[in-house]
């Protein structure tokens, strides 16, 4: 994607607004589309008895205090949830299927935004650990820190993954151990 010189100033201030309110101890999803496509998604996994828990870089920023860039919205599901259900599910609250893997399947939300169901035994565990946070009103599962390290550990040690997410993991895992900057610090 290419983005203007304005665009990216205006994203990076919005990343900045995201993270104040994270260190105030708010759940602040910004982007409605994003945000719409997290409650619309749990909702509808919770509506169809589906556990699951939101990880990737949204749970990062929740976890750390520190808001990230991120593609889209990713949530683990149980190991067990069958693939066909997960897709019914999803296209009845209007998610357009766009691929299924062998761990993970992709939608779109009616607003083009990415959403990915993971499903991996590692993940099970984690998910009945979740703790809820309240987003916009909306009670979302989200993994907890020690878990969400152990998964983006394993995820950059994976040989197929492209380097670049392999960085993006290891940074994020530097995140959730508290290697914050204060904003005073200097360069």
């Amino acid at each position: 994607m290419d983005m203007s010189a304005g665009d990216t100033i205006v994203l990076s201030s919005k990343l900045k607004s995201r993270e104040a309110a994270l260190r105030a101890g708010r759940v602040d999803v910004d982007d409605a589309a994003q945000l719409r496509a997290l409650v619309d998604t749990s909702g509808a996994l919770r509506a169809a008895g589906v556990p699951h828990a939101l990880i990737g870089g949204i749970a990062v920023g929740v976890r750390s205090g520190v808001a990230r860039a991120t593609v889209g919205v990713d949530l683990a599901v149980h190991s067990t949830a069958e693939v066909e259900v997960l897709i019914a599910t999803m296209r009845a609250a209007g998610f357009e299927h766009r691929g299924t893997f062998a761990h993970s399947i992709n939608f779109r939300s009616d607003s083009g935004e990415p959403v990915q169901l993971a499903f991996d035994p590692a993940f099970d565990l984690p998910i009945r650990r979740a703790s809820t946070v309240s987003v916009a009103a909306h009670a979302i599962p989200v993994v907890g820190t020690d878990d969400l390290i152990e998964m983006k550990e394993r995820a950059a040690a994976s040989p197929r993954r492209r380097a670049s997410k392999a960085l993006r993991d290891r940074a994020d895992i530097a995140l959730l151990r508290g290697d914050i900057s204060d904003e005073d610090e200097g360069w």
